[in-house]
């Protein structure tokens, strides 16, 4: 018998949840074939099979457990039921299992590794929630077509489906037709840690808000004049994203206080700055963080952030990926928000929050007194009173707005 145990997803997480066994006890599995999906507060990870042989569940599944506790167990004695499929073929030779070690009481642990999607296999291919979503409402996950990374099926492709294929009608449950019925889901590890670090933020900050809003022409402008340009040289598309961390990033180093912690009675402050970026997806919100982004220039900035923001759609994090960051820009606008107070993330002091882009009738800053239309955006930045001051939050704010407004001081870094 060969043990299957919860792998530790990073340092700091003694705790997971197990998810839905995708193999029946007693049926028969593949070495490194996916068994379950653990759910932990920072990252999903794959259980995946430390052997080939008969599948023995000791756990059920949505259960909460501490790392390296024993979940199956995985007899590799059975022999290979004739309906199996077979071992790998390189050509016309069978490549060989390795041999299979004598059992004894120190049995290797099962694999782990950051989610992979694996299009052949319906429900690895799909979301969690996309899998329930889909349980409810009837759907065969083999007859939807995935949008996401590699072909993933995610929630928004089986409303789509249910839409025009009207399967969410005769062959849905009755809950699912507008009854009045109630249910309830257990919230995930993620959601938990969400949930605790707002409401950490909110009862241990001053927490303060104060608002500006930047004239985005001069962006708006430059991408639309060089993106082809900068595609075609750098490889990646060139967004807002990055003018905004580049502006926050001149901030900080003016205002660095805003880039700073408060440990106990003493101000802990960081000579770089990392800044993580909010995303968020069908798990939940995560921050990504993009390190030493002071050495950074816009290129790389963006291909950073492209790089983070699939692999967090995807669910391939690494838990180093999304702690340490010593700022954080909140992207609200991508949603259509107009406006919003963004809450702190502990143990940082300050938070930026960007908002939808409309165009509104201003005073033309070249023709003053005459009015323009302009597409404007609203800023936000939220504070810990305790550690940056009013004058500090205002000022690092209108720097913001300053370095959007006129993007050539980003280039010559006043």
């Amino acid at each position: 018998m060969v043990d299957v145990t919860i792998p530790s997803p990073g340092e700091s997480i003694t705790e997971v949840t197990l998810g839905t066994w995708r193999k029946s006890d007693g049926e028969w599995v593949e070495k490194d074939e996916l068994l379950n999906e653990i759910d932990s507060d920072k990252a999903t990870l794959e259980l995946l099979a430390p052997a080939a042989g008969a599948l023995k569940v000791v756990v059920k599944s949505g259960t909460e457990q501490k790392v390296g506790t024993l979940v199956a167990k995985i007899d590799d004695s059975a022999a290979r039921p004739s309906g199996a499929s077979a071992p790998v073929t390189k050509g016309a030779e069978k490549v060989a299992e390795p041999p299979k070690a004598a059992p004894s009481k120190s049995t290797p642990p099962a694999k782990a590794k950051v989610i992979e999607t694996k299009p052949s296999e319906a429900p690895s291919r799909a979301s969690g929630v996309a899998r329930k979503m889909a349980a409810e409402r009837g759907i065969d996950l083999g007859t939807v077509e995935g949008t996401g990374p590699s072909g993933r099926v995610m929630k928004a492709d089986i409303e789509g489906f249910a839409q025009s294929e009207g399967a969410a009608g005769a062959d849905a449950p009755a809950g699912a037709r507008g009854s009045r019925g109630v249910r309830r889901e257990k919230m995930t590890r993620l959601r938990q840690k969400v949930a605790e670090r707002l409401v950490q933020a909110q009862r241990t900050a001053a927490m303060l808000t104060t608002f500006n809003e930047a004239d985005m022409s001069e962006v708006i402008r430059l991408r639309t004049e060089h993106k082809e340009a900068f595609e075609k040289a750098h490889g990646v598309g060139l967004g807002f994203m990055g003018f905004f961390v580049s502006a926050c990033v001149s901030a900080l180093q003016k205002y660095p206080r805003a880039n700073a912690f408060i440990v106990g009675d003493e101000i802990e402050y960081h000579d770089y700055a990392d800044i993580g970026v909010a995303v968020g997806t069908e798990r939940g919100l995560v921050v990504p963080v993009l390190r030493n982004t002071e050495r950074m220039g816009l290129a790389d900035i963006e291909r950073e952030l492209k790089s983070l923001a699939v692999r967090a759609r995807d669910g391939k994090l690494s838990v180093d990926e999304m702690t340490g960051g010593t700022f954080t820009i909140s992207n609200g606008g991508v949603y259509g928000s107009l406006m919003s107070t963004p809450i702190l993330n502990p143990p940082q002091s300050a938070i930026l929050g960007m908002h939808a882009i409309k165009k509104r009738a201003v005073e033309d800053p070249h023709r003053p007194g005459a009015v323009a239309i302009r597409p404007m955006m609203y800023l936000a930045l939220s504070y810990d009173h305790r550690i940056i001051d009013g004058a500090e939050a205002v000022g690092f704010l209108v720097h913001v707005k300053d370095c959007l407004e006129n993007p050539g001081r980003l280039l010559l870094g006043v």
